[in-house]
C-alpha cells in the first residue's frame, strides 16, 4: 500500500494526463476523475486505498460544491422565474422520483434505498448542460431558459434531501418520530444560521477586508465555512448544508465574486478528490456482470426522464418542439445524483449490487449527455414536425420583412443598446431589421410597430432571410462573447463583404473579435469612460475644442474607423495648431493621371508615410486595395497621412513628381 506522498504524486500524474486529455476530447474533467478512481481503486489495480482518510477528504469536495453551488444562488433571480423554478421544477423532481421510486421498489428494492436511488436519478448536471448551453449560444433561448429554471430547484431540492436521508437512516421503528425531530433540528438550525449569521456575516467579512491581506481573506472563507459545516452536523444534518447556507449567506454580501474566485482552485480539486472516490466505489466485475441491468436502467433514465420533462413542458404551454428539447437537455444523471448516492452508502442505506447498477448508469448518461443536447434541435425536427414548420415559417416571415429592404442594417439583439441604435437610424432614415430569440420582447416590439421578429443571427439561415446579401452593415449589440463570435464566423464564412461592428463589455475582447472578422468593435467601458472624462474636464475649466480634440485623439488610437478623417473649413480652429495630425483626403484619377495602369505597389505612397485606406471603382463598393492593385481612370483613393505627405502623394499619383 503507498504511503500517504506516493498517493498524492500518483493522483497528480493520472489527473494532469486523463484531465488533458478530456480537454481534448471536448468531455467534462468530472469524466477523467471517475475514470482515474475507476482504473486506480481497490476494484482494479489498487494503487489507491479506500480508505477512511481518503473518503473524509473527498466529503469536503462535496462541502466546496454546494458552497460553491450557493454562492451563485439568486434570489431575484429565483423570484423572476418562479414559476419555472417553482412550477416546472418541482413537478420534475416530483413525478421523476415518485416514478423512479416505484420502479425500484418493484424489483425488490427496499424503500428507503428506493428513495435514494430516486433523488439521485432526479437530478441534472448543472455544469454539462450549462456548458453546452454557452457553447451552443442556447443559454437565452427558450429550452435553454426551462433547463436553467429546472436546475435551480433541483440545486434546491438537494437540501431537503440531505436532511431526509441522515433521518430515515437513523429511524429505530418510529419513522414519524424520527423525521419529525429532524425537521424541527433542520428548522431551529436553518433559523439560528439565516437570522444571527446574516447579521454578522457582513460586517465580518467588512473587518477582514480591511486588513487587505489576501491570505487572511482566503483562510476567512474557509473558516466560515468549515464552521457552519460543521455546526450542521452536530446538528445531527450534514456537512454539505452547512457549506450550502454559508454560500447563501455571503451571496447576499458585495464579497460574492471576490470569494468565488478564491476558492476556485480549492473547490476544483477536492470536487475532483471526490469523484475519484466515487470512481473508487465502482467494481468493474460487478458492472460487467450486470451491464445487461445497466444498459436498462440507462435507457429508462434517459427515456423516461426526457418523456416526463416533455410532457410537464408542454402542459406549461410551451410547444411541443421545445419541450423535446427542454427534456433531451436534462435527460441525464447530473454531479448532486452521486451526492447523494454517497451519502446513501454512508447511512448504509444502499451497497452492492444497486450502487454498482445505478453508479454505471448515471455515468454512462453523463457521458453519452453532450451528444444528445449537440443534437437535441435534430431530435425535436424528427419528433415533432409542428416544431419544425414554426420554424420554418420564421424564417418565412425574416425573408418576408427582409425582401423589402435594401442597403439595410441587420440588428442582432434588440436589448437597450439595440434599441437606442434603432432610434437612432430611424431618426437618419435608415432602414433596419433586428433579430432577437426573447419572444416576449419580440412580441412586445413587433405590437409597437418595429421591425423586430424572433430568430437566431446566429444562423446562416437566419441571416439569409434577414437580406445580409443586401444589407450595409450588421451590427452585434449583445455582449456575449460567445454569440458574437458564433455571428462573426457564420458572416466571414458566407457574407465576407459585409461589415460587421461588435458590440463588447471592456477592450479585453477587441483583436480577437477583429481576428474573427469584425470591422469595428466598440467596448462599453472605454465608451463610459471617455464620457466621464470630457465631462469632468470640462467641469474643471479646460476648453471644450480641447476636450473634444483629446477624446477624438483617443478614439483614433483604439478605432480603426476614427483614424483621421475628413477635413473642411469649421476644422481649421481646430487644428490650426496642430500640422502633424492625421487626415483622410480622397484623390481621384482623371484621365492622363500618372497613377493610372499602374500598381500602388510601383508608386510607393507608403515611403512618404501615406496609407491607402480604401479605394472605390465606379459604383462599386469602396474596397480594400492590395499592392498588386492596377489603379484605372475614374478610381478614387481614400489616403491617410499629414497634410504634407498627403499634399505629396497626391502628386505622384496625378502628375507622377
Amino acid at each position: 500500500m503507498p504511503g500517504t506522498l506516493q498517493t498524492i504524486l500518483i493522483l497528480l500524474t493520472c489527473a494532469v494526463f486523463a484531465v488533458a486529455l478530456f480537454r481534448v476530447l471536448q468531455l467534462p474533467a468530472m469524466l477523467a476523475y471517475f475514470l482515474m478512481g475507476l482504473l486506480l481503486g481497490p476494484h482494479t489495480f489498487g494503487l489507491l486505498p479506500d480508505t477512511e482518510a481518503n473518503r473524509e477528504l473527498a466529503e469536503f469536495g462535496i462541502v466546496f460544491l454546494m458552497f460553491s453551488i450557493a454562492l451563485e444562488f439568486s434570489l431575484p433571480q429565483l423570484y423572476a422565474m418562479r414559476r419555472t423554478v417553482l412550477g416546472l421544477g418541482g413537478l420534475q423532481v416530483s413525478i421523476s422520483m415518485l416514478v423512479a421510486m416505484f420502479g425500484a421498489i418493484a424489483f425488490g428494492i427496499d424503500w428507503r434505498a428506493a428513495l435514494v436511488v430516486s433523488g439521485a436519478l432526479a437530478m441534472s448536471s448543472t455544469a454539462i448542460v450549462s456548458k453546452m448551453l454557452v457553447e451552443k449560444v442556447e443559454i437565452s433561448s427558450r429550452h435553454g431558459k426551462l433547463a436553467v429554471g429546472v436546475l435551480l430547484f433541483q440545486d434546491l431540492a438537494v437540501v431537503p434531501l440531505l436532511i431526509l436521508i441522515p433521518a430515515i437512516a437513523s429511524a429505530d421503528g418510529n419513522l414519524a418520530a424520527t423525521l419529525a425531530m429532524s425537521a424541527v433540528k433542520a428548522a431551529i438550525t436553518l433559523w439560528i444560521l439565516l437570522v444571527f449569521g446574516k447579521k454578522i456575516i457582513s460586517p465580518w467579512f467588512d473587518l477582514v477586508a480591511r486588513q487587505r491581506s489576501r491570505e487572511l481573506f482566503v483562510m476567512n472563507v474557509l473558516m466560515v465555512t468549515l464552521l457552519l459545516s460543521v455546526f450542521t452536523k452536530q446538528a445531527g444534518l450534514s456537512y454539505a448544508l452547512g457549506a450550502f447556507i454559508a454560500g447563501m449567506l455571503i451571496s447576499e454580501t458585495s464579497y460574492r465574486y471576490q470569494v468565488e474566485a478564491d476558492i476556485a482552485p480549492f473547490r476544483d480539486i477536492l470536487l475532483g478528490l471526490f469523484f475519484v472516490t466515487v470512481g473508487m466505489l465502482l467494481d468493474v466485475h460487478e458492472l460487467l456482470a450486470n451491464i445487461g441491468w445497466v444498459l436498462i436502467l440507462l435507457l429508462a433514465l434517459i427515456v423516461l426522464k426526457a418523456f416526463i420533462i416533455t410532457q410537464i413542458t408542454r402542459r406549461f404551454g410551451q410547444e411541443t418542439g421545445v419541450a423535446i428539447r427542454t427534456g433531451c437537455t436534462l435527460a441525464q444523471a447530473g454531479e448532486f445524483s452521486f451526492v447523494i448516492l454517497a451519502l446513501g452508502a454512508e447511512q448504509d442505506l444502499l451497497g452492492g449490487r444497486t450502487l454498482q447498477i445505478v453508479l454505471a448508469a448515471s455515468l454512462l448518461s453523463m457521458v453519452i449527455a453532450p451528444f444528445v443536447i449537440e443534437y437535441n434541435g435534430r431530435i425535436a425536427s424528427r419528433l415533432s414536425r409542428s416544431y419544425e414548420r414554426n420554424r420554418q415559417r420564421w424564417v418565412q416571415g425574416i425573408e418576408h420583412l427582409g425582401q423589402q429592404l435594401e442597403s439595410h442594417v441587420i440588428i442582432c439583439g434588440y436589448g437597450r443598446s439595440g434599441q437606442y441604435l434603432s432610434r437612432f437610424l430611424t431618426q437618419e432614415n435608415i432602414p433596419f431589421i433586428a433579430l432577437d430569440i426573447d419572444p416576449e420582447r419580440v412580441r412586445e416590439a413587433a405590437v409597437a410597430g418595429e421591425n423586430v421578429v424572433y430568430g437566431d443571427a446566429g444562423r446562416r439561415v437566419v441571416l439569409q432571410a434577414a437580406g445580409a446579401l443586401r444589407a450595409k452593415a450588421l451590427v452585434i449589440s449583445y455582449s456575449d462573447e460567445h454569440s458574437a463570435m458564433k455571428v462573426l464566423h457564420v458572416v466571414q464564412e458566407h457574407y465576407p463583404k459585409l461589415p460587421v461592428i461588435v458590440r463588447t463589455w471592456d477592450d479585453s475582447n477587441m483583436d480577437k473579435f477583429v481576428e474573427a472578422g469584425a470591422t469595428e468593435v466598440v467596448p462599453e467601458v472605454l465608451e463610459g469612460s471617455l464620457m466621464l472624462a470630457s465631462h469632468a474636464l470640462v467641469l474643471l475649466g479646460v476648453p471644450l475644442s480641447r476636450v473634444v480634440k483629446r477624446i477624438r485623439l483617443f478614439r483614433e488610437e483604439r478605432y480603426q474607423l476614427f483614424r483621421g478623417f475628413f477635413h473642411g473649413l469649421s476644422d481649421y480652429d481646430l487644428e490650426a495648431r496642430d500640422e502633424d495630425q492625421q487626415r483622410l483626403h480622397s484623390v481621384a484619377l482623371s484621365a492622363g493621371a500618372f497613377g493610372c495602369g499602374k500598381r500602388l505597389i510601383d508608386l510607393w505612397l507608403e515611403g512618404h508615410d501615406v496609407q491607402i485606406k480604401s479605394l472605390r471603382r465606379r459604383n462599386l463598393k469602396p474596397q480594400e486595395p492590395t499592392p498588386d492593385t492596377v489603379m484605372a481612370e475614374g478610381d478614387v483613393l481614400v489616403l491617410q497621412g499629414t497634410p504634407e505627405n498627403l499634399a505629396l502623394a497626391e502628386n505622384i499619383l496625378l502628375k507622377g513628381k
